[in-house]
């Protein structure tokens, strides 16, 4: 039977690879990377560094494959999403049919497949779809919070009090509710219209890569140097991938 590992790379850095993520690699036919255009270059780019500097048994390929872009008008965002999830879930699927009935192929997941990101649900619609018999596995990666957090060397959460893991869109819906929320998948700068005097910001931006920027302070002193200069990263890279922990209150507070 065919055999798919899904593999999470960590945030940036090459040596973010686990031994275990190392050898799921090497026993695969095929690594898959995939591509998302000029402006997100650097992220293949990535991928075919930790390829060299990892495989080492002879005869692993390198399949690259085009990620289609998500489609928004018309649309609200759950429909977008899951139009987009099966136009890459019919790539995902010409992929791992083109594997030999026993062969094993490999996706490198950015960061770690279980957070904020789709690959184990497309791989599912695959496998239920039923055209070919496959199975999988999943190795763990460095999360961004896990490399937001080293960077800033403090801990996520504080004493006795909860984490919350929530999106830009839902802070600006709900509001900061928590001691602690870490906010990912925000395009909107939702930090910005946050209105909390006691609120502090931990950022970061291209975590684990070389080209790294983080900052932090009271939210209301510094929001608006972080807006400045996300724009003035993503011009400069044409692309951005930031996150940041929205925190309040300290250790032992009742």
């Amino acid at each position: 039977m065919r055999h798919i590992h899904i593999i999470g790379i960590g945030t940036g850095n090459p040596e973010h690879l686990t031994v275990q993520a190392i050898n799921a690699m090497n026993s695969a036919d095929v690594v898959f990377i995939p591509t998302k255009g000029a402006t997100k270059a650097d992220l293949a780019e990535l991928r075919r560094e930790i390829c060299e500097r990892y495989l080492t048994r002879k005869g692993v390929r390198i399949v690259e494959f085009e990620v289609p872009k998500r489609a928004v008008q018309d649309r609200t965002y759950v429909q977008s999403v899951d139009d987009w999830h099966a136009a890459i879930a019919r790539i995902y699927e010409g992929l791992v049919g083109d594997l030999p009935e026993t062969g094993a192929g490999a996706f490198l997941v950015w960061g770690d497949p279980s957070l904020y990101d789709s690959t184990i649900r497309i791989i599912e619609r695959v496998r239920n779809a039923s055209t070919c018999a496959f199975d999988y596995d999943v190795i763990p990666g460095i999360t961004s919070i896990q490399a937001l957090a080293a960077s800033h060397r403090i801990p996520v959460n504080l004493v006795g009090k909860p984490v919350e893991i929530t999106t830009g869109r839902r802070l600006l819906e709900e509001g900061l509710t928590h001691a602690s929320t870490v906010i990912m998948l925000d395009g909107e700068q939702a930090f910005s219209k946050i209105d909390d005097p006691e609120a502090e910001i931990f950022w970061g931006a291209y975590l684990g890569t070389k080209d790294e920027i983080i900052r932090s302070g009271r939210l209301g002193d510094i929001a608006d140097d972080i807006i400045q200069l996300r724009a003035d990263e993503r011009r400069r890279h044409g692309w951005i991938m930031d996150i940041y922990l929205l925190r309040k209150g300290q250790d032992f507070d009742d």
